[in-house]
């Protein structure tokens, strides 16, 4: 049987080329995954954990169990732990948030992170010397900073911002900004220096002055002499520390960062895994097909071995045995490709933002893409090969090889409409009514429905043509009539082809659809309310933003600025609330308030403007007196104004007043932002209004100065990014949907050869020939897409309504334009995919039709 087999696959090697590609693509893109995501995933945790090997104990802090900041350690405490038996030395570390500015004043640094550390060279006796190095920093350049006017950076810092030894450098701390000269450039462990950000080193005594207390310090890091273990060495440390502190290994330490570092990329591995799981559904389908067809004109081939002797059982291992060469030869070079794939973007994607490493290729990884695609093979085979061996072999051989319509009793069409229907209930169940498991139950339901309407498919392919029929015959009389009957003459492979393409289309458009409608909340929820030109707010964690910073910023010529500034503690009308306060006469300009009811001028009167949701919420109206308290004071207030407003929203508060208002109840409120409103006859938003305005503010890294356009991306890009990404994923299921249209032509061509020669013996020219299987795959591109962006705005729909109880305002939005897009792509895919078929066909000769079947 299984020299039966070989020989089988060789002889149709041609005709099982694109299923071959198919799992070769599908199982490349899994290998991939797994090797990048696993590749970074250990780099990313070597990285974070790189230096902790060289701590023995690290001594800090514990928690405040109020929740309110610890105090530090006394920096005298590393000279009595260094004189501990077993301790080589100790070291102070004091540790902030530090922005520092390029030399345009923009702030350096792509990620979250921007570190301000202390460096602290020690000798045996914890005491800081000038002559001694740090281990924790290896420099490259100059030296670790000696004077209080200077600092040393990360070298990847300083070659960003194009910085050399001796230079000037402004940095940001969170107080006002200064200027130091740059004595060093050096290169740190990984978990000092997090992927993309930055770090700072100053003396001890100006590390504890911006982060700390004059004295204290945050942990004390104890080097081990040889022969001490970290665990014996933590237990001696203990019995010396004073009350709040606590001692831990570097060990222990590493570890935990390690596993946090990591679980990032196993996140974005299983989202990669989950795309490439889609690729080999699609790719089944592909599969599926091909060997129907296969095994269609070989018909007479089987039922010849079954009248030979072979039995039905042994037919179908021979067909499974071409399945599993098939699958498993695919599926080794799938491997090799994907393994080189991942080491080519570990090459290109490993910068110092994205930690590289050594390829991972682990023997589940191996086995695993194995298994999966000769699985992927013999399973789709599986149901071809047994339908095969349900016709007896006397009709094989006597019978016609017409394919069997799908028909509104048939079992496949009533399993299809209950799954279908199941599913559907399913999913708006866990839209409207599953509460914490909806997303769950919606999965299931859409598994449900999708493969529901996937056996429905040839049952619904015969009225969608019929609804193109009239415009085809508009177009192209005789090619769209040939096109539309060849399409339906056996709708079982016109939907099989569809179905990849429905699968691709709908995950796309579900997709699209959650896109456009968090893009849509989150415009309405920043930009929508910010009328103004430009948004101040901290960059770095340790920064605040104060009445000086809107006062420095309202010098800027031609501007209009008001602060946000909260102050929480209220209880108003018997309500507890947070007030916000604003200049009046400038915030209506700063900021769109929907006016329901009332005036925003009541402002200046010393009334305060409500938010419609917190109005309704508490019974207020316009012209209603309340009662306020906060801690000792108390008076009354009236409401002068409602306005619209989401609740989620990053810049409309709830309630605002004019800051004198606030300034009777509190003198030291949070200013959340600063708006920032230009003259239009000063310039505008301009690059010189923009420099004007970080001069007023001191030029000062810690402190984001951010456009409109740089406001929408601070708070939806990411979204964005990754949508790109997904979209990216799904292409590889296009192309592999577009293999299948290919292979469905190219087969479809090969069973059709008497006829299309007949056709050309009857006046159809070459030209026309190319025309009709072109338009065949243009009909089946659109019914595979267009069921597909239902199926995918249903499942927008649904899902987005699980977001509707925590995220208040978030509505549905279709992106017409993308699902338009996603349409026009499959049709493209599909006619890109015809090119070779309808070649092939076009070069049948006319002799064909008069030769025997």
């Amino acid at each position: 049987m299984f020299r039966t087999a070989l020989r089988n696959v060789l002889a149709h090697k041609a005709r099982l080329l694109m299923t071959a590609l198919a799992v070769v693509l599908g199982v490349a893109f899994a290998t991939g995954s797994l090797v990048f995501s696993q590749t970074r995933s250990d780099a990313a945790a070597e990285q974070a954990s790189a230096g902790y090997d060289r701590i023995a104990v690290n001594v800090g802090v514990d928690a405040v169990p109020d929740g309110g900041a610890p105090t530090g350690l006394d920096e005298r405490l590393a000279s009595r732990l260094a004189r501990v038996p077993g301790v080589a030395h100790a070291a102070n570390r004091v540790d902030g948030s530090a922005a520092v500015a390029d030399r345009t004043g923009r702030l350096l640094g792509d990620g979250d992170s921007h570190r301000g550390s202390n460096y602290a060279p020690a000798d045996r006796h914890g005491t800081e010397g000038t002559d001694g190095t740090d281990p924790a920093y290896r420099f490259t350049a100059g030296h670790g900073p000696t004077h209080d006017d200077e600092i040393a950076l990360d070298a990847s810092t300083a070659a960003r911002g194009g910085y050399r030894v001796g230079d000037r450098v402004r940095v940001g701390t969170g107080q006002a900004a200064a200027t130091y000269r740059l004595s060093g450039v050096f290169r740190s462990d990984g978990h000092r220096l997090t992927d993309g950000g930055t770090l700072t080193l100053f003396t001890t005594r100006t590390a504890q002055r911006l982060f700390a207390t004059p004295g204290h310090v945050q942990s004390i890091e104890l080097a081990a002499e040889s022969g001490i273990s970290a665990p014996e060495l933590a237990e001696r440390v203990e019995k010396l520390l004073p009350k709040g502190a606590g001692a831990v290994t570097g060990a222990t330490l590493g570890r935990i960062q390690a596993n946090l570092a990591s679980s990032d990329q196993d996140t974005m591995g299983q989202i990669l895994l989950g795309f490439s799981l889609v690729a080999m559904f699609v790719a089944a389908f592909l599969i599926s097909n091909t060997f129907t067809m296969l095994i269609g004109r070989r018909t007479r081939e089987l039922a010849l071995l079954r009248l030979l002797g072979a039995s039905g059982r042994q037919v179908r291992r021979i067909l499974l045995a071409e399945s599993v060469l098939v699958g498993s030869v695919a599926s080794a070079l799938g491997l090799l490709i994907g393994t080189g794939v991942a080491a080519a973007l570990n090459r290109l994607l490993g910068t110092a933002s994205s930690p590289t490493g050594p390829l991972v290729l682990s023997p589940a990884t191996l086995l695993g893409t194995m298994l999966l695609g000769t699985a992927t093979t013999v399973v789709a085979a599986w149901l071809p090969a047994r339908r095969a061996m349900s016709i007896a072999p006397v009709t094989a051989l006597t019978g016609s090889d017409t394919p069997t319509p799908a028909t509104a009793r048939s079992p496949r069409t009533a399993v299809g409409t209950a799954l279908t229907g199941i599913g559907v209930l399913v999913v708006v169940y866990g839209a409207v009514g599953a509460g914490s498991d909806a997303r769950t139950v919606i999965g299931l339901g859409t598994l449900l429905a999708v493969v529901g309407v996937l056996g429905l498919i040839p049952l619904l392919a015969r009225p969608f043509v019929a609804v193109l029929r009239p415009l085809l015959l508009r177009i192209s009389p005789v090619q769209g009539v040939l096109a539309t009957r060849n399409t339906t003459r056996d709708p079982r492979r016109t939907g099989a082809t569809a179905a990849a393409l429905t699968v691709a289309l709908a995950l796309a458009s579900g997709l699209s659809v959650l896109g456009a409608s968090a893009s849509h909340y989150l415009e309405r929820a920043t930009t929508h309310d910010f009328t103004a030109d430009y948004l101040v707010k901290p960059a770095v964690d340790s920064a605040r933003l104060t009445a000086a910073n809107t006062k420095a910023a309202a010098g800027t010529p031609g501007a209009t600025v008001s602060g946000l500034n909260q102050s929480t503690g209220y209880v108003l009308g018997g309500s507890p609330a947070v007030l916000t306060g604003v200049d009046p006469t400038a915030v209506g300009r700063l900021m769109r308030y929907e006016l329901v009811g009332g005036s925003l001028d009541a402002l200046t009167r010393g009334r305060i403007a409500v938010a419609d949701y917190k109005a309704k919420e508490a019974g207020w109206h316009v012209g209603q007196s309340l009662p306020v308290r906060r801690g000792g004071k108390s008076g009354r207030v009236t409401v002068g104004a409602i306005y619209r407003a989401d609740p989620q929203s990053n810049l409309l508060p709830s309630i605002t007043a004019a800051d004198s208002l606030v300034a009777r109840y509190d003198e030291s409120p949070h200013t959340h932002v600063i708006l920032v409103a230009t003259d239009r006859t000063s310039g505008g938003a301009s690059p010189a209004t923009y420099s004007a305005l970080t001069h007023a503010l001191g030029d000062d890294p810690a402190l984001a100065v951010l456009d409109r356009s740089a406001v929408e991306d601070e708070y939806s890009g990411d979204i964005g990014d990754q949508l790109d990404i997904f979209y990216a994923l799904l292409t590889m299921a296009a192309l592999i949907a577009g293999l299948g249209v290919t292979n469905t032509l190219a087969l479809s061509v090969l069973e059709r050869q008497k006829e299309i020669g007949t056709l050309r013996a009857v006046g159809l020219a070459r030209a026309q020939v190319t025309r009709m299987i072109r338009w065949e795959a243009l009909i089946v591109g659109a019914f595979g897409a267009t069921l597909g962006t239902l199926l995918g705005i249903f499942l927008g729909w649904a899902l987005g309504r699980t977001l509707q109880d925590t995220v208040s305002g978030y509505t549905l939005v279709l992106p017409w334009g993308r699902l338009a897009a996603g349409i026009a792509l499959a049709m493209t895919i599909a006619l890109l995919a015809s090119l070779w078929p309808a070649r092939k066909a076009s070069r049948v000769a006319i002799t064909t039709a008069t030769s025997a079947a």
